[in-house]
């Protein structure tokens, strides 16, 4: 199926590894030119060439909690042209008890996981606006609607970003620019691996029995019992963002952990 992204420049903030390189895979494959985007320059260059057979890719490294390297990535980015798709997907999480987060923990993960898309989303959908046309995505998650309790401040960024995301889109009515979210339910990232492998050793049981006991015990509402893989997440963000018809809408890919109709 044509999306009719070919020759469209997109962004994809925090795409060095995870769902965000696979999103830039997938828009790759579509045609499209994109940028991608990591902390570190090791981690971009080896993304650029991993993914360089695909198409046009070039990529920056950005630490985004800030300004000035979140307008030296903007900068960058608009030096290959009108940037047609920005897809907000930096983020991080971590599993601590509510009572020991502090001040600055919580300003930490707003700063990253909020913040950063509103650095990025400030100059990119005044551009799109004046053009009339373009596509923001937000990763949010499902954890935006139902809070873990061993991620309250994970889960509070995430629902920040559905309302930051239907905001944002209420300024565009009228054009062909949209902004949507996508919430991913757990996916088997590099990190989520990571982790696992910490927690199958810190309780020396095998990791397919550490992952199995995950779904049944924390998420057992989960209709898929599975963990979703990030080329699933990538190709609803890539079609979600190439569809003039959606905006300002919030789309679920979490294998129905959320048991709710709508």
């Amino acid at each position: 199926m044509d999306l009719g992204l070919k020759d469209k420049l997109v962004l994809v903030t925090g795409s060095a590894s995870g769902i965000g390189k696979a999103t830039a895979k997938v828009y790759l494959q579509e045609g499209a030119r994109v940028i991608v985007h990591g902390l570190t320059e090791t981690e971009v260059s080896a993304c650029v060439d991993d993914l360089a057979t695909l198409g046009d890719v070039t990529g920056m490294a950005a630490d985004l909690t800030n300004t000035v390297d979140s307008t030296a990535l903007a900068e960058f980015a608009q030096m290959q042209g009108d940037v047609d798709v920005l897809v907000n997907n930096v983020g991080i999480f971590s599993v601590k008890p509510f009572e020991d987060l502090t001040d600055d923990d919580w300003m930490h993960y707003f700063n990253i996981n909020v913040l950063s898309a509103v650095r990025m989303s400030r100059v990119f959908l005044p551009a799109m606006l004046k053009r009339g046309t373009g596509s923001i995505i937000n990763m949010a998650s499902e954890a935006a609607v139902k809070p873990l309790p061993q991620m309250v401040h994970y889960s509070v960024t995430k629902t920040a970003m559905l309302g930051l995301t239907r905001g944002m889109a209420e300024l565009t009515k009228g054009t062909n620019v949209r902004v949507n979210s996508v919430l991913p339910g757990p996916t088997w990232t590099e990190g989520v691996e990571a982790y696992f492998d910490g927690l199958a050793d810190q309780k020396g049981e095998p990791l397919d029995t550490i992952v199995d006991n995950y779904f049944k015990s924390d998420e057992p509402t989960s209709l898929i019992q599975r963990f979703v893989q990030p080329d699933e997440v990538a190709r609803m963000i890539v079609t979600i963002s190439a569809s003039t018809a959606s905006n300002g809408s919030a789309h679920r890919i979490e294998g129905g952990i959320i048991r709710n109709i709508l």
